[in-house]
């Protein structure tokens, strides 16, 4: 592993961080929050046309930069550090791969170069359980949280030969799917006993049968939307082979880099400021900063922040190699690199960079004292920001037990585990 990056990563990040550093201000963000779209537009598309984030990790071939999971997650430090409201996550992070994985030609054809210029954002509809269900990081992927009982989740059935499929059902947590041009919904089809997962698109300006609300979210910065479907008309992505489980656990490892990443900005950023303010706050004549019980305290988040810096490295590393691999058409579980190794080296990151930004926002609330919790200051964005991700993607405990489990800590075994498709 060569941990210098090179020269185009330190662009993408540098560019990526004098443009937000000019447009994404607290006020900006305060502003963008409360719009209906829940983030600035006009900067979305500028962060498209002059950078290409949305088709980051998308094909030249489509129009994309043709980067991969590190160049996202180099990324998404610099949107997490301003705690940016966008959907780059849900567009570039889980509908893109799963548009360039499971797609047909002609449906890659289409949406692919309309995501990367920034034209369509996307939103994952995952019913009845957490994303990291979903992709496989707190337990074995499979497809009964798409509605896999009698009833729950989002039932799919086919209105008839060459008429398409129709959709029933809710997913009650979908981020950034108020707005999201595109909608990609895993339903279940064919029944109670033969049963499978597919992938539905939503297509554009299809409103019957679809209901869009926006939630009341903890972290307004992190937009998220209940989607209800009444005999909606929708398109199956790809065949009708299944495959959807494994697609999602395949993709684990490089969603829970860009998260763990995301957080590790989030928690840097924080931490400066909690050491600009003791510089200049005052308490018995001298600055807080310069007694020695604060002093190792921030050397404390300091370490810890550091430490989760480089697991999120590392997993958008191993999260590239795998990627390269399959690319190659070599098998993603040969190798000490396997799509197992990538997964459990994800979920660690994730698990350590919440944890850490957990603990980075509590002491920067306390550090700042009364005026850390009022809406005025800014430092209580991030601590709901930790507070929102732990529910969300968390919690690290069971991030840790799969970890735990994929690379055989408990089933006595020496080699790590890979996922199997």
């Amino acid at each position: 592993m060569d941990a210098a990056f090179t020269e185009e990563q330190g662009e993408v990040r540098r560019t990526l961080r004098e443009l937000l550093l000019k447009r994404c201000g607290p006020e900006e963000l305060r502003a963008a929050v409360r719009t209906r779209a829940g983030h600035d537009e006009a900067l979305w598309r500028q962060l498209a046309e002059q950078l290409g984030l949305p088709g980051l990790a998308v094909e030249r071939h489509y129009g994309g930069v043709g980067c991969g999971p590190t160049e996202l997650a180099l990324a998404c430090e610099e949107t997490g550090r301003v705690l940016l409201p966008s959907p780059l996550l849900a567009t570039a992070g889980l509908v893109a791969p799963l548009v360039a994985a499971l797609g047909t030609r002609a449906q890659r054809t289409e949406l692919l170069p309309r995501i990367a210029s920034g034209e369509l954002t996307g939103a994952l509809a995952l019913p009845c359980a957490s994303l990291t269900a979903a992709l496989g990081l707190t337990g074995p992927p499979g497809g009964a949280w798409a509605g896999g009982g009698r009833t729950g989740g989002v039932q799919a059935r086919q209105a008839g030969e060459g008429q398409g499929w129709r959709l029933y059902g809710e997913a009650a947590q979908v981020l950034d799917g108020h707005t999201a041009g595109l909608l990609l919904v895993a339903a279940r089809a064919g029944g109670y006993v033969s049963g499978r997962t597919l992938l539905f698109v939503l297509r554009p300006g299809v409103v019957r049968g679809v209901r869009r609300t926006r939630l009341t979210a903890l972290d307004e910065t992190r937009p998220q939307a209940r989607i209800e479907l009444r005999d909606a008309e929708a398109d199956l992505l790809g065949s009708a082979d299944g495959g959807v489980p494994e697609a999602l656990a395949r993709l684990g490892a490089s969603v829970a880099a860009m998260l763990a990443a995301e957080a590790v900005g989030a928690a840097d950023r924080a931490l400066e400021r909690t050491v600009e303010h003791v510089r200049t706050r005052e308490q018995f004549g001298r600055p807080i900063g310069s007694f020695q019980a604060v002093k190792h305290r921030l050397a404390d988040l300091y370490v810890s922040v550091q430490a989760a810096r480089s697991a999120a490295y590392y997993a958008a590393w191993a999260a590239g190699e795998v990627s390269a691999a399959a690319e190659d058409g070599s098998s993603a579980s040969e190798g000490p690199y396997g799509a197992g190794g990538a997964a459990a080296d994800a979920g660690v990151a994730l698990a350590q960079a919440l944890e850490t930004l957990g603990s980075v926002a509590a002491e920067a609330v306390q550090l700042h004292g009364g005026i850390g919790v009022t809406w005025e200051h800014d430092i209580q964005l991030y601590f709901k920001r930790a507070a929102s991700d732990g529910l969300l993607f968390g919690p690290p405990e069971r991030l840790r037990a799969r970890a735990a489990e994929l690379a055989g800590l408990f089933a006595g075994r020496t080699g790590r585990e890979a996922v199997t498709p």
